[in-house]
Order: structure tokens, then sequence, then C-alpha cells
């Protein structure tokens, strides 16, 4: 019994850490700017909206 509940509190306080580790990788982040601008990945930042 007591290494049954050792083993479930190990889990239970492992758990969090191991499911934010996993959570960031392999994801591209949204780049929202406002409105009138769009997103330059050269600079990385917003730039005004051009119209032609």
């Amino acid at each position: 019994m007591q290494k049954k509940l050792t083993l479930a509190v190990v889990a239970l306080v492992l758990a969090p850490g191991l499911a934010s580790a996993m959570c960031s990788r392999d994801h591209d982040k949204a780049m929202t700017c406002a409105e009138g601008s769009v997103y330059n990945p050269e600079t990385g930042s917003c730039v005004p909206q051009t119209t032609s």
C-alpha cells in the first residue's frame, strides 16, 4: 500500500512538469498585429500595411 501511494504521489507531482515541457515543442506562435498593420517576418515586427 505504501509503495502504491508513493508512486501515485510521484506521478501527480511530475505530471504537470512533463505536460508543460511537451507543450511548446513543434508549435508555431501566431503573431497578431493592430488593424491596418501586417507582420513583417524580416524585421519580426508589425509594419503599416501599404495598398497598391
